[in-house]
């Protein structure tokens, strides 16, 4: 079986590769310095650019009159980087992981580019958009880089590094992204990154020219590899889902051909790429990647609202507001310490079950914050609640994944949860800016907040919005502790109940 490597916060098997001799030293040793280095570097730099846009998207979207397309500008991201994430498998397996990573570094600065100068919140999505293809390309590409650049006994190093390059930007991000725009304007936060990827690739370049390269075959042409089958059918359902999302914004009798476009499009290719059982939470394997999604998804939706609630409805500033997700970032790593322990593996179903109960109190306790009486840093200690449940959950499902995929099928099923991470996101984003935008949030005034807020009066309250895609995402968190119950696979529980009869 492949060894694990870390997807992002999460874990998943490292992708089928030619294997490099094992050499000597660790992944900080002289043959591997370089590319450790280059790669927590980029990771770092996804990580940041993450923390920070949560950060500075409300100012950005007050900016642009576009909070109405506030979740389109998160849905963007992940929507593009779905169908990005198939293409950059393909394109690994077929002409090595180089093309697609620099591909996919190089489309991500542009996506910055494009969203810090955006002059309307229709050419602000658009840059996100790009981001997300480019995010996409560079974060697979990467698990392709650790298969073929490490021997199998270095691996769950590099998986232990990738974890750990997410937790300083995730604590200094947002200080960072807040500073720069109160002090210089929420556009620095965009442009000034791409400057940064700059330095990771010149580190890594030669290490990534040494790795061994797949052989072209008559399948390798870009042509050949956007036409496969698994990049028409995420690109299916990239496509609905925007098409969906938009209907669900735009609520009128014409909005009614788009949505049903949409669903044509979304259901039988998510069916087709997630392991049959998934969506009715067959036992085993179907339910951990299901979980994934929930738990992905409702994370994602409901952060997202938290810097836009605290700034318009309690006058917080960018800073403070991104901030307050600080904390879910430290007890996500403490969550994940806590079940790696021996002890916690015969527990590993009940401890996914436990995370997404913590993760509905915590979605839950959000919106009491829309109480004046309610201090503001209530946010702050039931995201570190929300935090520590994510950490017991996605790095459980990683675990038991790899427990339950036969060596021939890892890979796939590693492709799978991140389809489910991914689909997740999309899908809830999406609900939570349908739900936002038919409660009356679209409606929030820039410039009428940003009045209020400075003469010391109340912010304009739209309260039901942001109690609709709290309570929404709330509801997904609970489900998806609900259906843990079935994590076991069928086989293991009957084995069970036999032994205690006997």
């Amino acid at each position: 079986m492949a060894a694990p490597v870390a997807t992002g916060r999460t874990i998943a098997p490292a992708p089928a590769g030619s294997t490099p001799p094992a050499g000597s030293g660790g992944v900080l040793g002289r043959e591997h310095r370089a590319l450790t280095l280059g790669i927590i570097s980029v990771v770092s730099l996804i990580a940041f650019e993450a923390s920070a846009v949560n950060t500075a998207m409300p100012v950005a979207a007050r900016a642009l009159d576009g909070i109405g397309l506030y979740a389109f500008a998160f849905s963007a991201f992940f929507t593009a980087s779905l169908f990005a994430m198939a293409l950059a498998g393909v394109w690994s397996d077929r002409r090595g992981p180089l093309a697609p990573l620099f591909s996919g570094i190089a489309a991500f600065g542009a996506g910055l580019l494009v969203a810090g100068g955006a002059q309307g919140m229709g050419m602000f999505v658009a840059g996100r958009g790009v981001q997300g293809l480019g995010g996409g390309l560079a974060v697979v590409s990467l698990y392709v880089v650790v298969g073929r650049g490490y021997p199998e006994r270095l691996r769950p190093s590099v998986m232990a590094s990738f974890s750990a390059a997410w937790v300083v930007p995730v604590i200094v991000g947002p200080l960072v992204a807040g500073t720069v725009t109160e002090q210089f304007g929420w556009r620095w936060v965009f442009l000034s990154i791409p400057v940064l990827i700059l330095l990771p690739l010149g580190v890594m370049l030669p290490a990534l020219r040494k790795l061994p390269r797949s052989a072209p075959g008559p399948d390798a042409g870009l042509r050949r590899i956007l036409g496969s089958r698994r990049c028409l059918l995420a690109l299916a359902v990239a496509v609905g889902a925007s098409l969906v999302q938009y209907a669900g914004q735009h609520p009128s009798w014409f909005a009614l051909l788009p949505a049903a476009v949409g669903l044509v499009l979304v259901v039988p290719a998510i069916v087709r790429l997630l392991p049959r059982g998934t969506f009715r939470a067959a036992r085993g394997l179907p339910t951990v990647v299901l979980m994934r999604g929930l738990a992905a998804g409702a994370l994602v939706a409901a952060e997202s609202f938290i810097p836009l609630l605290l700034v318009t409805q309690r006058g917080l500033s960018a800073t403070l507001a991104g901030l307050s997700l600080t904390g879910g970032g430290l007890t996500w790593a403490l969550g994940s310490y806590v079940q790696s322990r021996p002890r916690m593996d015969r527990h590993r179903e009940r401890l996914m079950g436990l995370g997404m109960a913590l993760l509905a109190v915590a979605i839950l306790l959000v919106p009491l914050v829309l109480i004046d009486a309610v201090p503001v840093w209530t946010v702050a200690a039931a995201w570190t609640i929300g935090g520590f449940g994510m950490g017991l959950n996605i790095s459980s499902g990683g675990v038991l994944l790899l427990k339950l995929s036969r060596p021939e099928e890892a890979g796939s099923n590693s492709s799978s949860l991140q389809m489910s991470d991914a689909l997740g996101n999309v899908t809830f984003v999406g609900v939570s800016g349908v739900l936002f935008v038919a409660f009356g949030g679209g409606s929030i005034a820039a410039a009428g907040t940003a009045s209020a807020a400075s003469a010391g009066a109340a912010p304009v309250s739209h309260p039901a919005a942001f109690l609709a895609v709290f309570a929404a995402m709330a509801v997904v968190a609970a489900a998806g502790a609900l259906v843990a119950a079935r994590l076991r696979p069928e086989t293991e529980t009957e084995g069970e109940l036999e032994a205690e009869v006997e």
